[in-house]
């Protein structure tokens, strides 16, 4: 087990745990945003709220939300721990020097990573916080009470402010994304000059295409 050990205490060890909950994390927004996107039906919310009550209720689902949780605070520690060996291990100027060549969004995914950080505070207080121990109402469908997800999305999506930093943090998101989805593969390894232009074509189509469809939600909503 040392070995182990001695590897995710390693700077190359923390970048591929890093890549690891990265992509992990990168397939937990699909599967969220194929779920969200049933908000837009217009069934008065009834696919989203049996959508939820799936999600809420159902062993797998919800050990793998637990483990999706424990990979976002090591994505988060993880990055914090790498920000700070950078700057330590690099003087400013020649940081700066060294990174002039580099995309933006390379050089400032501690800030990205940041926004995200806010919006995930903000956004897993007033929904799975209210969801699990608030007063959210109730709906029943076919016999059985459930929360009515459906009106508590709508109604935080309703106030401009709420639909607009959603929509600003799909923005960093979308730019994190553009850096990290590349870079996961590249620390795994699974770079290669002939698959390199699907890895980033892919990459950046998904960047671009999932928050854009998350930032659609409260749009579209929020115009209701």
């Amino acid at each position: 087990m040392k070995w182990f050990t001695n590897l995710f205490s390693s700077t190359l060890g923390r970048k591929l745990l890093m890549a690891l909950t990265g992509l992990f994390l990168i397939l937990f927004l699909l599967v969220h945003l194929i779920g969200n996107l049933q908000l837009l039906k217009d069934d008065g919310g009834l696919a989203f709220n049996v959508y939820t009550e799936f999600m809420s209720h159902n062993p797998l689902i919800q050990t793998i939300s637990k483990v999706n949780f424990a990979l976002i605070l090591i994505h988060i520690v993880w990055a914090i721990m790498l920000s700070r060996q950078n700057r330590q291990s690099r003087g400013q100027e020649g940081y700066a020097i060294s990174n002039k060549s580099s995309h933006w969004t390379s050089r400032n995914m501690g800030i990205l990573g940041t926004i995200i950080l806010i919006f995930l505070v903000v956004h897993l207080r007033h929904f799975f916080a209210e969801l699990h121990w608030g007063t959210t109402p109730k709906v029943v469908i076919d016999g059985k009470e459930m929360s009515d997800a459906y009106t508590l999305v709508s109604f935080w999506f309703a106030k401009a402010w709420y639909a607009g930093l959603y929509v600003v943090c799909m923005i960093g998101l979308a730019f994190h994304l553009w850096h990290g989805f590349s870079s996961a593969f590249q620390t795994l390894g699974l770079n290669h000059v002939k698959y390199n232009p699907v890895i980033n074509f892919v990459g950046r189509a998904f960047a671009i295409i999932v928050p854009a469809l998350f930032a659609l939600i409260p749009i579209m909503i929020f115009l209701k």
